[in-house]
């Protein structure tokens, strides 16, 4: 990876980045542009099963910390931010890129989500980035950066994202209060709202080959967005260059939020 460094401008920097699945996860897409900038990368998997997949990839990015996490399982969140005290002394980049509900309350509308489904999902795609931001900010004692993964459906309706849209806007206005809360500290908070990208993740909202066709059909470039698009705009907001922005959502989807 380092061959691939142009222009080091986060050289000396130290990023987490959580949510990696496989090499077409965005967050790798944000993990290889933080690394191409000069930024030692950590990296945490979900669980043994996802290690196979992620491991080659923490070793293509030469991370020096690789963990498991999950947020679900107590401690584990700690255990990372440990290490990461531990080893680097230091954090300057947080990366947030995880998102879960159970496939029955997803799949279903918003009146059919049961009580315990709206906490899962709301526990682990929103207030377990608040958690790693109360971890990460004692260890951001020059400045910093943290970043969660929205949607556009956090602001407007899209069809078949059911829990997921009122879970992401409350994940975006959680970046807005920790952008305030976090601001004299010289930490600052921003959402990044990726038009559609074939994930993983994505596999689990119903219809989602005719979300991206339709993307496609709508946006002002008639295009596709990758994640090395996202990972590239995700990495100007943690560099210099953009010192004094904060508390933003940013949409990486070739304009389709303009469109409707």
């Amino acid at each position: 990876m380092t061959s691939a460094i142009a222009t080091p401008v986060l050289r000396g920097h130290k990023a987490l980045v959580v949510g990696i699945a496989n090499e077409f996860s965005i967050a790798f897409g944000c993990a290889k542009a933080f690394r191409r900038l000069g930024a030692e990368i950590a990296v945490t998997y979900l669980n043994e099963k996802a290690r196979a997949h992620v491991e080659p990839l923490a070793q293509e990015l030469e991370s020096p910390i690789f963990m498991q996490m999950d947020v679900q399982k107590p401690g584990q969140l700690d255990e990372v931010f440990e290490e990461i005290a531990g080893k680097w002394g230091k954090l300057d980049i947080a990366l947030h890129s995880i998102a879960f509900a159970p496939r029955e309350d997803l799949q279903g509308g918003l009146l059919d989500c049961s009580a315990e489904g709206f906490a899962v999902a709301m526990d682990v795609s929103c207030h377990s980035f608040v958690r790693m931001a109360r971890l990460a900010a004692p260890l951001m004692s020059e400045g910093g950066t943290m970043f969660a993964m929205s949607y556009h459906g956090a602001n407007k309706v899209v069809a078949n994202y059911n829990v997921m849209g009122p879970v992401k806007a409350a994940l975006e206005a959680s970046v807005r209060y920790l952008a305030y809360e976090l601001g004299p500290k010289g930490i600052r908070v921003h959402a990044i709202s990726p038009g559609p990208i074939k994930t993983r993740a994505a596999g689990g909202i119903k219809d989602f080959d005719m979300m991206l066709n339709e993307a496609v059909a709508q946006s002002p470039v008639h295009d596709l967005v990758d994640i090395d698009d996202v990972g590239m705009a995700t990495a100007y907001l943690a560099t210099p260059f953009a010192r004094r922005l904060t508390g933003s959502t940013l949409y990486v989807d070739a304009g389709l939020n303009i469109m409707s």
